[in-house]
Formats: structure tokens, C-alpha cells, sequence
């Protein structure tokens, strides 16, 4: 049984339950049940178990979507947001790819930088204490507030 569907995936495929073969050699309820009926009659609990399957895997996506909002929620519950305004003091992440990585005794942050501007979504445009200012927009997640 899937937790995020709700199903096992033979049941969305194949529109039954999986019958394990020790189930065959020692006959469950459920076999000795179907082994009991005609074969015209089965054939029509077959066709309305395949009916049944578009349904089935419908109640799948819906449950696997639920599940996704039940993740995003308890994730979002722990994120705490940060929010950083212009004119801000900040400390930029030194990368493992950025040509300032030394080693791993290296400094992880440079700076101090001031904020010049704060685009949707995240992102912001640097510039150092001396007035120059970076080309590229550094996303929110590689910058830490610096307290003087």
C-alpha cells in the first residue's frame, strides 16, 4: 500500500487485489469465494472491476494530490521566512563552484554588501560598499543579514 496514493499500484493497473501464490496453494476466503462462481457470472464482476478502475485511479490522484498539500504544509509550517530590505546590510555565501572557494578552510561568507534592489521571488542585486554594483541577481537563499 502506497501512503501517497492510497492504493497499492497492481490494484491501479490492473483493477484487483494482487493474489500471492501461496493464496493459490492454500485457498483464502476470498479465492474460495471466487472459485465458487460461474464463469459468466465472474466474467461480469470482471468487466465491472475494470469499469471501476478509471474510478479507482481517479481516487488515487486525488489522494496523491492531498498528500503533496499535507507535505507542503508541515514544510512550510517549520520555513521561517526572512525578509531583507534595500539599503540592507547582508553577507554573501562563498559557493563550492565560485572562484573565491580557497579549500575548506576558506571563509564561507564575503561581504559586507548593501541591497541595491529586491526583485519577486527572492532574488537581489548586490553592490559593495564602495558603490560598485553586481551584474548578476543573487537569490535570498545565499544571503545572511549582517549585524555591525
Amino acid at each position: 500500500m502506497r501512503t501517497s496514493i492510497g492504493a497499492t499500484l497492481y490494484l491501479l493497473v490492473y483493477g484487483t487485489k494482487a493474489v500471492i501464490p501461496a493464496e493459490v496453494e492454500i485457498p483464502s476466503l476470498r479465492i474460495i469465494v471466487e472459485a465458487e462462481i460461474e464463469d459468466s457470472e465472474w466474467v461480469k464482476t470482471r468487466l465491472e472491476q475494470l469499469t471501476l478502475i478509471d474510478e479507482k485511479r481517479m481516487d488515487a490522484v486525488c489522494y496523491g494530490q492531498l498528500y503533496q498539500q499535507r507535505m507542503a504544509r508541515a514544510y512550510n509550517r517549520k520555513v521561517r521566512p526572512r525578509y531583507f530590505e534595500v539599503g540592507q546590510l547582508v553577507l554573501r555565501r562563498i559557493l563550492p563552484h565560485h572562484q573565491d572557494a580557497k579549500g575548506k578552510f576558506a571563509h564561507n561568507w564575503k561581504g559586507p554588501y548593501i541591497i541595491r534592489k529586491i526583485l519577486p521571488k527572492g532574488a537581489l542585486y548586490l553592490g559593495d560598499i564602495e558603490g560598485n554594483d553586481s551584474e548578476a541577481a543573487i537569490n535570498a537563499d545565499a544571503v545572511k543579514r549582517y549585524y555591525v
